[in-house]
């Protein structure tokens, strides 16, 4: 995971973010507020986990968590973190571990000029920020975090029987013929590789069907639905393509399948 890729994800979403999970997963019940005040204080402890460091300070006899990207910090140093999220009852099942309440910041004060933030983007970044994007940007950085750290192995699908009828695509086809199927019902038969839940009020489905190449970024789809498959099961699914679909703070999809219903 890049410092540039944070950036765009920090700048984005919030000046902030983030926290661990490999298979972890963000609490879903954590509200974030905004907080425009620098966070500083004496380290007094420090952990790393899911591609994160959280941070405990203390100033004023007040002791707060923050979250950063990794970083190196020592017990007993002072240190002030550029204004971040305030969320509550926040789960890190990488760490297994709830916060009663953790501050989610971009990094240290200093590393603002590294990230390209000024004074003014800091505020303008905690505007119009829904808790649903901050979890959707929590969730993918840590799974980027999971997989460089090689706890989140590539599944390994083979070859499955294309849907059929008019409709029926194969995970490649989608990707190859997304700009004239935008906005269509299409239909796609493959195996579940992983399901996220929680995040927009939908779950988020990856399929493949054995398509498809990893290196191109063609053998994996993600499908949104109200109904929530099991990892493994060879599902059916119909639903309306978009191509190019943006949830902001930085999270694109060349291909989505949205609003769909699976049947076996």
């Amino acid at each position: 995971m890049t410092r540039s890729f944070l950036a765009v994800v920090f700048i984005a979403c919030l000046a902030v973010v983030s926290v661990g999970h490999s298979a972890s997963a963000a609490s879903d019940t954590a509200a974030p507020k905004p907080k425009a005040t620098t966070l500083s204080g004496k380290v007094v402890e420090t952990m790393d986990g899911g591609g994160y460091t959280y941070v405990l300070i203390s100033a004023g006899g007040e002791k707060k968590w923050v979250a950063a990207p990794l970083m190196k910090v020592t017990v007993g140093q002072q240190a002030s973190f550029i204004p971040g999220y305030e969320m509550t009852n926040f789960t890190s099942k990488a760490l297994k571990r709830t916060f009663d309440k953790v501050y989610f910041s971009a990094g240290l004060v200093n590393d603002k000029r590294e990230l390209g933030m000024s004074e003014e983007a800091i505020k303008k970044s905690h505007k119009n920020v829904s808790p649903d994007v901050m979890n959707l940007a929590i969730k993918k950085n840590e799974d980027a975090a999971a997989k460089k750290g090689g706890k989140d192995q590539p599944a390994k699908v083979g070859k499955v029987t294309k849907a059929k009828g008019a409709n029926a695509y194969t995970v490649a086809e989608l990707f190859a013929k997304r700009k004239s199927l935008n906005k269509k019902t299409v239909v796609v038969r493959g195996t579940v590789v992983k399901v996220s839940t929680g995040i927009m009020k939908r779950a988020w489905v990856h399929i493949q069907d054995g398509t498809g190449k990893a290196k191109k970024k063609n053998n994996e789809l993600v499908i949104t639905s109200t109904e929530t498959p099991k990892e493994g099961d060879v599902v059916t699914a119909k639903g309306v393509l978009a191509n190019n679909k943006d949830f902001g703070a930085g999270y694109k999809y060349d291909v989505i399948i949205e609003e769909a219903k699976f049947s076996h």
